[in-house]
């Protein structure tokens, strides 16, 4: 059952928490406002700082429907909208024809009927039943090629598109559009200029722990506090790629599978893998390099008692 939108900026953040989502108060504020203005949210930063997550976190707080395009090259509107079902189209033709009850003009109203109409993901957004709108993550659209960007532009504008055999689909409700860019390039300034913008950085050390303790919440507390501080030390290091959120959350539960309560060099190197996704990054951390950010990181910890 479809839930009311927030009433604050603070019920919104307590509707994030209440799923797990640890956020600030930044993006608390930016969120309710896309949910008060009914403007979509356009979210840029790194792979695995959690973007996508919002999404989710906000279709399952509000009781939507998600649904999602995840983006790539070469994605186009039959793809992303609708395309008619022409195997289907076919046999009704011939159907008709065995028959002997082809009308080419009845029949050319026949064979693009709604029945055999593919819907895809922006089509199934715009066409959800007035107070059941759902959620619409466009995931990663930094992916697509300008062409696309150029027709999702019109589509978020108005909430409508038009199919030549049927005619103009227009929401009855817009959906809550998400749309997600790891910045691989850069999306055009018209599109921005249409959504709530925000920049979804890398955790503080004190939210990361809480992340942790939300997503998490059998990992040791002294192992939580060693694997924060070590991926934060990282972060700040020379790596082609360093790691998220999710690699963070993913390394927590590959210690607690290992029954590991504290970090130490063989089982740091072991499952640098999980952290580090580019074999540059794993030979350059690995060994010496490693045992010197985790001996680090100890010192640290235990200057300030946490240890």
């Amino acid at each position: 059952m479809p839930k009311p939108a927030p009433a604050s900026i603070d019920d919104t953040l307590a509707l994030l928490t209440s799923q797990g989502y640890v956020a600030g108060r930044d993006l608390g504020t930016v969120v309710f406002l896309a949910l008060k203005m009914g403007r979509p949210l356009f979210l840029e930063g790194e792979a695995g700082v959690g973007k996508t997550e919002i999404a989710k976190t906000l279709a399952d707080g509000l009781g939507r429907r998600l649904i999602r395009l995840q983006c790539y090259e070469g994605l186009d509107v039959s793809s992303a909208v609708y395309e008619w079902n022409y195997a289907a189209q076919m046999i009704e033709i011939r159907m008709a024809e065995a028959a002997g009850q082809l009308d080419k003009n009845r029949m050319a109203s026949d064979v693009f009927a709604e029945r055999f109409l593919v819907k895809r993901p922006l089509l199934q957004a715009l066409e959800a039943e007035e107070g059941a709108a759902p959620v619409l993550l466009i995931d990663e659209l930094d992916r697509t090629d300008e062409a696309f960007e150029a027709f999702l532009l019109e589509v978020l504008s108005d909430f409508q598109v038009t199919i030549p055999e049927l005619g103009t689909i227009k929401a009855k409700e817009p959906p809550i559009v998400i749309i997600t860019s790891n910045r691989t390039r850069e999306v055009h300034d018209a599109l921005k200029r249409r959504c709530l913008y925000h920049w979804v950085g890398y955790p503080t050390a004190e939210r990361e722990q809480q992340i942790i303790k939300s997503r998490r919440p059998k990992a040791a507390a002294g192992l939580a506090k060693e694997v924060v501080a070590f991926v934060q030390a990282l972060r700040g290091g020379d790596l082609y790629k360093a790691p998220g959120v999710a690699e963070t959350l993913d390394w927590v539960t590959a210690l607690h599978e290992l029954d590991c309560v504290s970090l130490d060099p063989q089982t740091v190197n072991d499952t640098l893998g999980v952290l580090l996704k580019y074999q540059d990054d794993i030979s350059r951390m690995e060994g010496s390099e490693a045992r010197r950010i985790l001996n680090q990181v100890k010192e640290e910890l235990r200057a300030m008692g946490q240890v």
